[in-house]
């Protein structure tokens, strides 16, 4: 089964040329699924993928902006584009509300089923699963309820991939991404302004790289880069003294597990 990895955003917050707020796609096999959807995340997908109607999954770790405001425009020209196949999103019941209400004052009936599927950032919990993979909440600390997401194939390989947004610093999720191949762990801000990520729950490099080493893990990547940083040098740097095999997840990187 081909597993795959497309970053379509790797920043935090404000979107920038070289930068779009956070989305990433997985290809697996002939499936596309989306985790979280920032704004202009529709214009990365014919950027740096094919055939966007592949999409069947879309998973939404948090309501901040920077991880949903592209999902309307999304949903929306799947319609357009006079999709019939079913789209399953999911979120913490909040994000079914904010849905339902611009489909109701923009006056549109889509044209293919959107199936929502609500989420409890609370607890870990299988979401999804068929006979090739299944994908897991991933509770995380931040300003609002917020989840990561496991996904994990079941045979062949048995490959896992652990992303892991906007959180504070918190070994409680070592348990849960123990030994995945990939782990994608934000890491907004370099170790000096420490005292900025905790007052924001966010992470620094240092610390996306602390969990990279204490879980096992074989990869990592860093993203959900503060704007501050125009170069990413010094956060991939700060990273590496602690776990070597990090690397940084930017606008069009591609990676196969």
């Amino acid at each position: 089964m081909q597993f795959a990895i497309t970053i379509l955003g790797s920043g935090a917050a404000i979107p920038l040329a070289e930068r779009n707020p956070t989305a990433q796609l997985l290809q697996l096999d002939k499936r596309k699924f989306l985790l979280d959807c920032g704004e202009g995340t529709q214009m990365q997908i014919r950027r740096f993928s094919a055939r966007p109607q592949q999409i069947s999954h879309i998973f939404i770790s948090h309501l901040h902006g920077d991880h949903f405001y592209g999902l309307i425009g999304l949903i929306n020209t799947f319609h357009l584009l006079n999709r019939k196949s079913e789209l399953h999103l999911y979120g913490i019941p909040a994000l079914k509300e904010i849905i339902d209400m611009q489909m109701e004052h923009s006056n549109t009936s889509l044209n293919y089923s959107l199936i929502f599927h609500p989420v409890d950032p609370e607890k870990s919990q299988a979401i999804f699963e068929d006979d090739q993979v299944s994908v897991h909440t991933i509770p995380l600390v931040h300003r609002i309820p917020t989840c990561g997401f496991l996904i994990r194939e079941k045979t062949g390989k048995q490959r896992s991939y652990a992303y892991c947004t906007d959180t504070v610093y918190s070994e409680k999720i070592i348990p849960m991404i123990r030994n995945s191949d990939v782990l994608y762990h934000e890491a907004t801000f370099t170790h000096d302004r420490q005292a900025d990520a905790r007052a924001k729950f966010h992470s620094t490099a240092r610390e996306a790289a602390t969990i990279a080493l204490k879980a096992g893990v074989k990869k990592l990547l860093i993203g959900h880069y503060s704007a501050r940083y125009k170069e990413l040098d010094e956060l991939l740097e700060e990273a590496r003294t602690v776990f070597p095999e990090t690397h940084l997840a930017t606008d069009g990187l591609k990676i196969q597990i």
